[in-house]
């Protein structure tokens, strides 16, 4: 399962990138490339697969992805269409950990960044009143030049580095390597369809076709390359669906176990509670908590 490589153009006057995206399919496939990257949700929500870590995105995250580190975001279909109420919009850096020089990082003085570069390499997720700063941060690099701009880049690094509220996405176990042959076509039909069909019963048949591969062939395929079965990445994904629904509060929670795709209440609660450490009624409570503090 290689997803693709991207070359990311930071152009000729500059040793990174940083930029703002306004449409919702930038970078929709299952990718990679050299580069770190910082990214800000100003505005948008939908699921992001980072490494084999799979949650729910939405306006004000912050993630910090490191090099060669594959990852996804999907955008949710409603930001698909013509409607000013679902607008995308993204702020975005890339940078190689070297740009600055081999021996950089390797000064006493930057132990933090170094560390800080270490853990992104299972992806990081910026909370609190720290990804608030880094947005900042990220958005004043978007007119930054010269000088100021590294030192911004810099800034927001060493803030993610003193956060002691961050959350590690993909596990240490998971593997990329770059030279298998590319199968990304294969991986981003499962996704896609996966992503519009899980709250029905998808059968092994079904996906395996969608893979072009035999049922027996599409398990192994499958797990080696994701380190979890089929059915574990599809509870993931209801899952996912579920905490997007509690933050929205729209859905009554013994609704909403149906509309993730769930056959009946009991399932439904051991999974989340399983997959986030919490119950439905009590993960709505921190994040209301949180939301207003």
């Amino acid at each position: 399962m290689k997803p693709q490589l991207l070359k990311v153009s930071k152009g000729p006057a500059h040793s990174f990138s940083v930029r703002q995206d306004l449409v919702p399919h930038f970078n929709n496939k299952w990718h990679y490339h050299a580069e770190v990257e910082l990214i800000h949700f100003k505005k948008g929500e939908g699921t992001q697969f980072i490494g084999d870590n799979i949650s729910h995105f939405k306006a004000g995250d912050v993630v910090l992805v490191g090099a060669q580190l594959p990852h996804y975001w999907r955008f949710d279909e409603s930001y698909f269409k013509e409607d000013p109420k679902h607008s995308a919009d993204v702020r975005v850096a890339h940078f190689c950990e070297n740009f600055w020089g081999d021996q950089f990082l390797q000064l006493p003085e930057n132990k933090a960044l170094k560390n800080v570069l270490e853990k992104a390499k299972c992806g990081i997720k910026i909370n609190g009143k720290t990804k608030t700063v880094v947005a900042e941060i990220l958005e004043r690099m978007l007119t930054a030049e010269g000088t100021e701009k590294i030192i911004l880049l810099m800034e927001a690094l060493n803030t993610i580095a003193n956060c002691n509220k961050i959350t590690m996405l993909s596990s240490l176990g998971f593997s990329h390597n770059a030279n298998a042959s590319s199968d990304n076509e294969r991986i981003n039909a499962i996704y896609e369809y996966s992503l519009a069909n899980f709250r029905n019963k998808i059968h092994l048949e079904e996906i395996a076709a969608i893979a072009y591969v035999s049922p027996n062939s599409f398990c192994r395929y499958f797990k080696s390359h994701t380190h979890k079965t089929y059915s574990q990445f599809l509870i993931e994904l209801k899952v996912g669906h579920a905490c997007k629904l509690l933050i929205e509060n729209k859905v009554l929670i013994k609704q909403l176990c149906y509309e993730s795709g769930f056959n009946n209440f009991a399932s439904f609660h051991k999974f989340f509670k399983q997959i986030t450490g919490k119950s439905p009624l009590n993960y709505q409570k921190e994040f209301m908590q949180q939301a207003s503090s």
